[in-house]
């Protein structure tokens, strides 16, 4: 039923009409009546009717200003303008106001019933519209969710996929693109897992970051991607990076392993996974549970020389291909971030899949070479830069061949010498990492501060749990425990010396500070005696 009010300023016509109508018969009841407009829209503010009948001639307020503040207020509610006989000019201009029906008094139940059904058959129209958009609207929020992630899906994984898409969907999700910078998160979770706890790992991403800087999210196979604004400083990033591991661990005594790209420009999105899948790839080395940023992986960012990458851009696009052959396929990002992280087992693999592709395809052996020749100079792409031109005249070599097991062979002998190649430099790399943390123990052992997250973030600007992380496997021990061990030898040194030196003095001198006491409990611990027993010793 709608709600109808009556206003008019004369009782006998108020009366009448209020008496004379059968409002369910048109789908309405009466709410109530006002004698002048100001009294009308006090009604109205306070019970909000859907239809008003008002004279448009009243003291005070008349009906025509009483229409004005109705649609100010409640544009929704619909008005019947009653009025005698010579005021159609200033009813007229009611209709600026969404007035639609206008009637002349004297009126009779037939003219009011006939306006009334006009105006229930109008407003359940519009509420029929209203409904259908909410619904819609209703369907959109359920839906949006999915194609946002669909969205970053496309984003980072198809090379198609840029600005111009940005452009397109950008009002659709809300995102503003100008000037913004973001990173790409990648969570891989580690070991045997159920699909739910991959959605609950990113259910707590997305709690633990705050929700204005979070762009997009989704999930790949066993990764979440969060494409997240660059608002967090690298430090606060980290933690917060850490919050959402242990968050997870704690619910699930499931580990996950994090990459965290460089920022750059939303429009970037590939670019930064494809950083973070280089990241991901350095698990090969740390094991499980890590964070790791670009930095980490000690990338060369050094350009190639302008000739070699003249030469290598004449050989980066394949030759088009059309009829059966347009049937292969291949993205050959995946094989050259496992050659670049040396890990020869996974491009192996990759190269198997290929050749194994071609086969089936059956093509000429031109074919063949036309997909093969861009595909080893991506490849060699991955190589040290001082060996290039020794890679780059090979190209004659794999021309010349004329079998596909030869072309395999030598592919996968130059994918295996990249590989031990890059394989042997991250394990030098390492060894100078764990060098320098002997060197700088050694130099502050006698610093309170002394610590992996005091070493990394102060001295080699490194992620702290990438840090530790590479200290244990390289050396097998926390780097807690090797520098309690540096310090409790260098005690066992300091007194076996000779000469009166305290308790204190070493305590101090060995970073232990003002707190002598706790300085005895771990050197005894460490040798068996308390550090004047061991004076004692012969």
């Amino acid at each position: 039923m709608y709600k109808v009010l009556i206003v008019d300023d004369e009782r006998i016509i108020l009366e009448g009409i209020a008496g004379l109508m059968d409002w369910a018969k048109y789908g309405t009841e009466l709410a109530g009546t006002a004698r002048n407009g100001l009294e009308a829209l006090a009604f109205i503010e306070e019970h909000a009717p859907d239809i008003v009948i008002s004279d448009i001639r009243m003291p005070g307020m008349d009906g025509l200003k009483l229409a004005e503040r109705t649609r100010e207020l409640f544009p929704s509610i619909a008005f019947i303008m009653l009025s005698g006989f010579g005021e159609f000019d200033y009813a007229r201009k009611a209709m600026q106001y969404g007035v639609k029906h206008y009637l002349l008094k004297p009126c009779n139940e037939n003219t009011i019933g006939e306006a009334l059904s006009e105006v229930v058959a109008g407003l359940g129209e519009q509420k029929r519209k209203t409904q259908f958009l909410e619904n819609l609207q209703q369907e959109l929020r359920q839906v949006l969710p999915s194609a946002k992630e669909q969205f970053l899906k496309e984003l980072v994984t198809n090379k198609m996929y840029g600005r111009g898409d940005w452009e397109r969907y950008k009002e659709l999700f809300g995102i503003e693109v100008e000037n913004a910078e973001a990173r790409l998160l990648l969570l891989q979770l580690e070991g045997q897992f159920e699909f739910e706890q991959l959605f609950a790992l990113k259910n707590i991403a997305e709690d633990l970051i705050e929700r204005s800087n979070l762009v997009l999210s989704t999930t790949i196979g066993n990764q979440t991607l969060l494409l997240v604004r660059n608002t967090y400083a690298e430090e606060r990033l980290l933690a917060v990076l850490h919050d959402i591991r242990n968050t997870f661990k704690g619910y699930y005594r499931l580990d996950a392993t994090i990459a965290v790209s460089d920022p750059g420009p939303l429009t970037d999105a590939r670019r930064m996974y494809l950083e973070t899948l280089r990241c991901m790839s350095f698990r090969f080395y740390l094991g499980e549970g890590s964070i790791i940023t670009v930095r980490d992986t000690g990338e060369d960012k050094s350009g190639l020389a302008p000739e070699q990458e003249q030469l290598m851009a004449a050989f980066a696009t394949p030759v088009p291909s059309t009829g059966e052959e347009s049937g292969f396929l291949y993205d050959d990002a995946r094989l050259c971030l496992f050659a670049k992280s040396g890990h020869l087992d996974a491009v192996m693999q990759e190269l198997d899949e290929v050749f194994r592709s071609l086969e089936e395809h059956r093509f000429d052996d031109l074919t063949v070479k036309s997909y093969l020749i861009p595909l080893y100079v991506a490849l060699i792409r991955q190589a040290d830069p001082s060996s290039m031109n020794e890679h780059l005249k090979e190209l004659g070599r794999l021309e010349g061949i004329a079998t596909m097991q030869g072309l395999k062979t030598f592919v996968k002998e130059k994918a295996r010498l990249i590989c031990q190649s890059n394989y042997d430099n991250q394990k030098r790399r390492h060894s100078s990492i764990i060098g320098q943390i002997h060197e700088i123990v050694e130099a502050h052992i006698g610093n309170p501060d002394l610590s992996l997250q005091w070493v990394a973030s102060e001295i080699l600007y490194m992620n702290a749990d990438y840090l530790g992380k590479l200290f244990r496997k390289e050396t097998g021990e926390k780097f807690s425990n090797y520098v309690m061990k540096a310090r409790m030898e260098r005690a066992v040194e300091l007194i076996g010396s000779g000469g009166d030196v305290k308790v204190f003095e070493l305590a101090e001198k060995l970073g232990f500070g003002d707190n002598p006491q706790y300085f005895s409990q771990v050197f005894k611990k460490y040798t068996g005696v308390s550090p004047s027993e061991y004076k004692r010793l012969p």
